[in-house]
């Protein structure tokens, strides 16, 4: 059964006399939500209408130039609108139907070898990647957690840290540079976009896809905490996320300083994260329940807790 031409509306709304039922799966920060849509009890589809006023036309410009590269492990796009005015902007995807984003070592070391695979994609081939607007720059988050090195160092035993583990990384900050290397980065790998859907992997939400350190990819899938998605990784599986990436990469590595810049960069981007979720508590306005932001935080501060502390080992 083909959609018909006009399900949705001039207005960028779902039209409703084709639709059989509607599921509200997430809301975008933009207030829209993204929406499972039946046309029979068998059929169904996600619509997708642009979540983020600053990401307009992106995800449609990947999956044209970018994602025919790759294997059926994104979900296709059906049909789209892309628009001057943000909301008539839309796109209807594949339904991969009901996705669990429950972390299991199984899928973060699946994912971790699919991110070997895009990184080691010759960037020379992919013109044009747009860099996106509202992910931070490493070099801007370095120089903001290295302001505040006094202030951080103050709250220390409030965070449940030792001293001299974060001192070090911040002694390390101060004389290590990130290698150069780019690649192509999905961009926001965090847990709720990937998940196995009959014990094959899916990755969603290409659309800030970018180029970037393999650093970024591997701690949004390692130590990248959620407020909707709880997971806890340990010392060994994170070494084991590594070793399974270092093992598929198809560029020459040293494993020993890939290791180490990954522990570094793990453990500043923790304590820019714990800075985030601090301002999240203190809104007025909380941006999700207060039980899942200390959730967040005291997953980050374990990250923190063994990036660190392997940095010292190492």
């Amino acid at each position: 059964m083909e959609l018909p031409a006009d399900i949705v509306l001039e207005s960028g709304a779902l039209n409703d006399a084709f639709i059989l039922k509607r599921e509200v799966l997430y809301k975008g920060m933009n207030g829209r939500f993204v929406e499972r849509f039946f046309l029979s009890p068998a059929l169904s589809f996600i619509f997708k209408p642009l979540t983020n006023n600053g990401q307009l036309g992106r995800e449609v410009w990947i999956h044209q130039h970018i994602l025919p590269q790759f294997p059926a492990i994104y979900p296709k796009i059906i049909s789209y609108k892309i628009s001057e005015q943000p909301e008539l902007n839309w796109m209807i995807l594949e339904d991969l139907g009901s996705l669990d984003h429950d972390f299991s070592a199984t899928s973060a070391l699946e994912v971790s070898k699919w991110v070997a695979w895009w990184h080691s994609l010759p960037i020379e081939k992919i013109n044009e990647v747009p860099i996106p607007d509202l992910k931070p720059q490493m070099d801007t988050i370095t120089t903001e957690v290295g302001c505040g090195k006094d202030e951080f160092l103050q709250r220390l035993s409030s965070l449940g840290l030792e001293r001299q583990p974060i001192e070090y990384v911040y002694s390390l900050l101060g004389k290590t540079n990130f290698s150069t290397r780019l690649v192509l980065s999905h961009g926001d790998l965090h847990l709720g976009n990937f998940s196995l859907v009959d014990h094959q992997l899916k990755i969603l939400d290409w659309e800030h896809t970018h180029l970037n350190s393999p650093y970024w990819d591997l701690y949004h899938l390692i130590d990248m905490s959620h407020p909707l998605f709880p997971k806890q990784v340990t010392s060994e599986l994170r070494q084991q996320i590594l070793e399974i990436y270092l093992n598929q990469v198809d560029f020459e590595l040293e494993r020993d300083l890939f290791m180490k810049e990954y522990y570094l960069f793990s453990a500043v981007f923790s304590i820019w994260m714990i800075g985030l979720i601090e301002k999240d508590l203190q809104a007025i306005v909380l941006k999700w329940p207060e039980e899942q932001l200390n959730r967040q935080m005291q997953e980050t501060i374990i990250s923190l807790k063994q990036c660190a502390d392997a940095l010292e080992k190492s």
